[in-house]
């Protein structure tokens, strides 16, 4: 009962209450047990917070260069954000490797080989990310031409990511440190610390974009200064032990310890590379969607890019569920309760179906004011169009929530390879193809509508197929630490 006190002590705020509230409803039907929906609510709740911050800022940018630069301007930062999302896509893959390591570790009591763990994590992803900036510092013009041959929407979207990109590095960190401490059983820090730097990035994006009339360069900048920012207050409380207004962190990693450890480092690619690759599925696919989408015209772009950043909002509740599963079901893999792991797996999809289907249904209540939200013209074409697409999200999005739900046990264990098949297969196998149906043939828009269909039907299927055949409980037992200490 330890954890339901604490986790009342915080309900704080309405995505708490509302992730609380559909865990213990969950038990009350005896879907979920008791105390475990409460400790997946204690560890999910703030990422999903730190998400909806996250993703509201993405939102909060886009509505920002819209109304100061018009709807060209948000096609061009449209353009701008798969290159982006390489960093969230290489950061990502090294993360998962951490709190694959960290949890396991951390459950098992074996201190030595968690800061091991995060201090190679950092040095790998480091060396990763620093390629990508230069590359986007450099030759931002060119990528950017690679998508469009607007040159307005050229001009904009390379000015944007030549600017942005300087702080990939930065939000790749930002990721490892997030994932030691809830791989440590502590989600709420990160939360304080992620979600703290979303609202300095939208302060100071406004300042920049109104105040100093910096427009798509101001939003870039914005979100540079706020990830060094996060860095930075992560680097100091790892390794002191905690930070002052914050309080205490669960581990406490020494900076001068052995940077880089080679069979560490063969743990987190072999388990990162994956998910990295399932990362990079929609990065790199929304290069063809964007050059398909292109052939729908500059309007239907805009409101693609609306209603992805509005799915982004929608998706927050798997980041939560998601991490909080790596998180609890690696956790009692390093004590070897393989049983207790399952369960959290099975329970933690359940909660995660129930959470997106109460996400989907406000946001398909108000799908035609969010959209508004993003164009300073009422009658600009591009509504109706985001707002359809928006209703679609709201359906697709709930199979994601078994997609992220099974793909958590796979994470934890290091089965990792899964997920990414599952996700390749939905993006360039069904979604792709089905754009490019709708954008050459008489299917029109309704292949685009399909496709978001598609790419979470798919891996839903998959994913929870494989965690049904248990198989991930094995494979873990590759990474545990008595495995590491053998080698």
């Amino acid at each position: 009962m330890h954890w339901v006190h604490r986790a009342r002590s915080r309900v704080r705020n309405p995505v708490h209450l509302v992730v609380v509230a559909v865990g213990l409803l969950l038990a009350r039907l005896g879907l979920v047990d008791r105390e475990r929906a409460v400790r997946t609510a204690d560890l999910a709740w703030p990422r999903v917070v730190t998400g909806v911050a996250r993703m509201s800022k993405n939102a909060v940018d886009v509505a920002m260069v819209g109304v100061a630069a018009g709807t060209v301007a948000i096609t061009g930062v449209g353009f701008a954000a798969p290159y982006w999302g390489l960093a969230f896509s290489v950061g990502g893959g090294v993360a998962a490797g951490t709190i694959a390591l960290v949890s396991q570790r951390f459950g098992a009591g074996a201190d030595e080989g968690l800061g091991l763990a995060v201090r190679t994590s950092v040095a790998v992803v480091v060396a990763a990310t620093l390629p990508i900036a230069a590359a986007f510092w450099l030759f931002a013009p060119a990528l950017i031409g690679v998508l469009s041959d607007t040159p307005e929407a050229v001009t904009l979207g390379a000015a944007y990511l030549q600017v942005v990109g300087l702080g990939v590095p930065f939000a790749a960190l930002n990721l490892v440190g997030s994932r030691v401490l809830v791989g440590s059983d502590d989600a709420y820090t990160a939360m304080q610390l992620r979600a703290g730097g979303a609202v300095f990035n939208v302060v100071a994006s406004a300042a920049l974009i109104f105040g100093l009339d910096m427009g798509v360069v101001g939003a870039a900048v914005g979100t540079v200064l706020s990830n060094v920012v996060v860095t930075g207050a992560f680097a100091l409380g790892l390794s002191r032990g905690g930070l002052p207004g914050v309080g205490e962190f669960p581990v406490r990693i020494d900076p001068f310890g052995p940077v880089l450890d080679l069979g560490t480092a063969r743990d987190l690619v072999s388990i990162g590379l994956p998910v990295m690759g399932r990362n990079l599925v929609w990065t790199v696919a929304e290069f063809p969607m964007l050059a398909i989408l292109a052939a729908f015209g500059p309007t239907v772009v805009a409101a693609f890019v609306i209603a992805r950043r509005v799915w982004g909002i929608m998706n927050t509740p798997g980041w939560g569920f998601g991490l909080a599963s790596s998180s609890l079901v690696g956790q009692a893999l390093g004590t070897g309760d393989e049983a207790t792991a399952e369960a959290y797996g099975v329970e933690i999809i359940r909660y995660a179906v129930a959470t997106y289907l109460v996400s989907a249904a406000l946001v398909a209540l108000f799908a035609g004011p969010i959209v508004r939200l993003f164009v300073d013209d009422p009658a600009d074409p591009a509504v109706p169009v985001a707002v359809t697409l928006v209703y679609v999200a709201c359906v697709a999005v709930v199979l994601q929530g078994v997609s992220g739900g099974a793909a958590g046990p796979l994470d934890a264990s290091g089965d990792t390879r899964w997920p990414f098949y599952s996700q390749f297969l939905g993006m360039f196998g069904l979604s792709i193809p089905l754009t490019y149906l709708g954008a050459t043939t008489s299917l029109g828009l309704t292949g685009l509508y399909l496709a978001f269909l598609a790419e979470t039907s798919v891996p839903a299927a998959i994913n929870y197929y494989r965690f049904a055949t248990g198989k991930w409980k094995a494979i873990s037992r590759e990474y545990r630490p008595e495995a590491a200490a053998a080698d």
